[in-house]
C-alpha cells in the first residue's frame, strides 16, 4: 500500500522541489533586511534607540499582505502566465529595493533608510503571496508537506545569511558593501521564476461583485468564529502570546553592541548553531504535540518561552562572555521554533472546514500583531529604563498569555480535549 506513494516521487517532482527550496530561500533573504540586520546596522550607527525601535512597525506589510493579495489571483499579467507572470516583477523590484536600501545611509537620514526598509517589507510579502500559491498549486495534496519542508530550509538558511553572513561581511565590506550583495543574491529568486513551470489550475470565474467577493473572503470566516463560546478570550490568547517576546525582539541588535559584543561574535551567535537548534525545536514540538496534545504542550512552551526571556537580564550581568552570548541564543532559538509548533498546531485546530485557508491566514496574521505595533515603542522602553528593567518587562509580559491559556484549557479547551470528553 506505501510503495506505490513512494515510487510516485518523478523526477519533475524532484525537480520542483528543488525549485521550492531556492523560492524558499528567496522568500527568506529580506526578512532580516528589514528586521535585525537594518537594527544592527543603525545601532552601529548610533541611531537613537526610540528610531531603532521603530523598525518593528516595518513588517506590518507581512500582516496585511492578506488585503491585497486577491489582486495577485484576478489581474492577469502580459507573459509567463498568472504566477510566474508576476512573481518575476516582484522579485525585480524586490532587487532593487534592496539595492536602495544599501545605498542609504542611516546616520545622515534615518527616515529614508526606514522607508526603503518599508518598502522592502512590502516587496517581500507580495513576493511570498505568489510564491504560496504557486507551491499550492504546482503540488499534488500528497507532496504539500514535502514542499512546505523544502521552503522552510531554503527560508532558514536564507535568513542565516541575510543576517549573520551579512553581519560578518559588513565588518570587511562595510554596510553598504554587505547589503548590496544581498541584493544581488536576490537575483536568484527570478532565475528561479523563469526555469519554474507554470501551475496549470482551471479557475471558475463567478460575476460577483467587490463587495460580495469580500464578505465571503473576509467577513464571514470572523464571523463565524466570533459566533464561538470564548472567541473574544480566545482571539485575546493570540494577540498577547508572543508579547513578550515581540518587545524584546527589536531591541536585541543594540542590546549586544551595548554589551560590547562586535560584529562577528554577533553573528557567530546567531549562525548554524542556531539554524540547528531551530530545526531541533521544531521536531521537538511536534513530538510533543503527538505525545501530550496541543493543549497541555502549549502551556509547556508558553512557560518556557517566558523563561527564556529571563535569560537576557543575566547575559547583561555577564558582558563580553561571547559562549554566554551564544548558548543564550541558541536556547532562545530552540525554544522559539518549539513554542511556535505548539502555538500553530492550536491556531490550525481554530479553523473551521469551510474557512480553513482563511482563518488561518487571518489567525496567524493577528499572530505578530504585537511585533509590529506596539514593540515599535521598545527603544523608547530602554532610553528610560535601560537594558536589564526593559528585559524584565519583557519576560513579565508574556505572563497574560499564560493566564488566558490557562483559562482556555479550563472553559473552551482545544478540539482533542474536547473529543476525550465526549
Amino acid at each position: 500500500m506505501e510503495a506505490p506513494a513512494r515510487a510516485a516521487l518523478t523526477r519533475p517532482d524532484l525537480g520542483r522541489l528543488g525549485l521550492m527550496a531556492v523560492l524558499g530561500f528567496s522568500s527568506g533573504l529580506p526578512w532580516a533586511l528589514s528586521g535585525p540586520t537594518l537594527r544592527l546596522w543603525m545601532a552601529s550607527e548610533h541611531v537613537p534607540l526610540g528610531l531603532i525601535g521603530l523598525t518593528a512597525n516595518i513588517g506590518l506589510a507581512y500582516l496585511l499582505k492578506f488585503v491585497w493579495a486577491p489582486f495577485f489571483d484576478e489581474a492577469k499579467p502580459l507573459f509567463f502566465g498568472r504566477r510566474r507572470g508576476w512573481l518575476i516583477p516582484v522579485q525585480l523590484a524586490l532587487a532593487l529595493s534592496i539595492a536602495a536600501l544599501a545605498l542609504s545611509d542611516p546616520a545622515r537620514n534615518v527616515w529614508l533608510s526606514l522607508g526603503l526598509g518599508a518598502l522592502v517589507a512590502f516587496c517581500s510579502a507580495s513576493q511570498d503571496i505568489i510564491i504560496d500559491a504557486w507551491r499550492i498549486e504546482s503540488f499534488a495534496p500528497r507532496l504539500q508537506g514535502v514542499a512546505l519542508a523544502c521552503e522552510v530550509w531554503g527560508y532558514r538558511v536564507a535568513m542565516m545569511v541575510s543576517f549573520s553572513g551579512a553581519t560578518v561581511l559588513s565588518s570587511y565590506l562595510g554596510w553598504h558593501g554587505a547589503v548590496g550583495l544581498v541584493a544581488a543574491l536576490a537575483l536568484i529568486g527570478p532565475l528561479a521564476a523563469l526555469f519554474a513551470p507554470e501551475p496549470e489550475v482551471t479557475r471558475e470565474t463567478t460575476a460577483v461583485n467587490l463587495r460580495a467577493r469580500f464578505t465571503q473572503a473576509v467577513v464571514e470566516p470572523f464571523t463565524e468564529f466570533l459566533a464561538r463560546r470564548g472567541a473574544l478570550v480566545i482571539l485575546a490568547f493570540v494577540l498577547l502570546y508572543r508579547l513578550g517576546g515581540a518587545l524584546g525582539d527589536p531591541m536585541l541588535s543594540p542590546f549586544y553592541l551595548a554589551l560590547g559584543f562586535n560584529r562577528t561574535a554577533i553573528a557567530i551567535a546567531n549562525g548554524p548553531v542556531v539554524l540547528v537548534c531551530g530545526l531541533a525545536g521544531t521536531a521537538a514540538g511536534a513530538i510533543l504535540v503527538a505525545r501530550i496534545g496541543v493543549g497541555r504542550a502549549l502551556l509547556a512552551t508558553s512557560v518556557l518561552q517566558g523563561a527564556a526571556l529571563c535569560l537576557y537580564p543575566l547575559l547583561g550581568m555577564y558582558p563580553h562572555t561571547p559562549h554566554i552570548l551564544a548558548g543564550i541564543a541558541a536556547t532562545e532559538a530552540f525554544i522559539g521554533t518549539f513554542s511556535d509548533t505548539a502555538f500553530l498546531s492550536y491556531l490550525s485546530g481554530l479553523c473551521a472546514p469551510e474557512h480553513t485557508a482563511t482563518q488561518y491566514a487571518l489567525f496567524s496574521s493577528l499572530a505578530p500583531m504585537a511585533l509590529h505595533t506596539v514593540a515599535g515603542a521598545s527603544g523608547f522602553v530602554v532610553e528610560r529604563a535601560g537594558y536589564i528593567a526593559f528585559f524584565e518587562i519583557c519576560a513579565a509580559a508574556a505572563l497574560p498569555g499564560i493566564l488566558l491559556l490557562l483559562a482556555i484549557l479550563r472553559f473552551y479547551p482545544p478540539k482533542e480535549r474536547r473529543a476525550k470528553a465526549a
